[in-house]
């Protein structure tokens, strides 16, 4: 698919056991996850490479906040989750010094790594599949507007001179509606085409 984005994620964390479930989570997800057992390579390998997401141990002794902030020296919106074994005040204060959007204690359990996932996609638009997204957005308004309107398929495709297929397949997101079907739809719902596009 040409819009597709893919997701990727640096895990940088020198216990092997939370690179291998972090890994595995992600990688479920769909998305792209290298990892490194070594944080001082963390700034190095973002520099080098085009990621979206970081999750970062910052426990004490570990090397974290100095990677944390060699990171910021020159990338200061790349979305960091920071992650500790040892929580403290002060960890989590320079934590958010440097602007990491979460911080996670040790240790994480896989609903609460998806979750914060998700908040950060969301907060930072890091959408993994832009196409996908727009055309499921767009069939959903359509239909609720449909359904508002109290019109079946057969009704609507009447008014607009489309199929009753199309208009199926653009409510389920299965098909990307063209400019000139999108005005259609809009003028026979009683809706600006912009409507069907507003904060997506």
């Amino acid at each position: 698919m040409a819009n597709q984005q893919t997701l990727n994620v640096l895990v940088v964390d020198s216990e092997e056991e939370a690179r291998v479930q972090l890994k595995s989570v992600l990688t479920e997800q769909g998305f792209s996850v290298t990892t490194l057992s070594e944080p001082l390579l963390a700034s190095e390998e973002v520099r080098q490479n085009r990621f979206q997401l970081v999750f970062l141990d910052v426990s004490p002794g570990s090397g974290g906040n100095e990677a944390l902030a060699a990171i910021r020296d020159f990338d200061d919106d790349i979305c960091v989750i920071a992650t500790t074994g040892i929580a403290s005040v002060e960890a989590a204060v320079a934590t958010m010094k440097h602007q990491a959007f979460h911080y996670l204690q040790k240790p994480i359990e896989d609903e609460e790594v998806l979750a914060v996932v998700q908040e950060a996609i969301k907060a930072r638009g890091l959408l993994v599949d832009l196409e996908t997204h727009l055309n499921t957005e767009v069939g959903r308004r359509i239909r609720t507007k449909r359904h508002e309107s109290q019109l079946t398929l057969k009704q609507l495709a009447n008014r607009t001179g489309l199929s009753v297929s199309l208009i199926s397949q653009i409510e389920l997101g299965k098909s990307a509606a063209s400019m000139s079907t999108m005005h259609k739809l809009g003028a026979a719902l009683g809706v600006r085409m912009t409507y069907f596009f507003e904060t997506l």
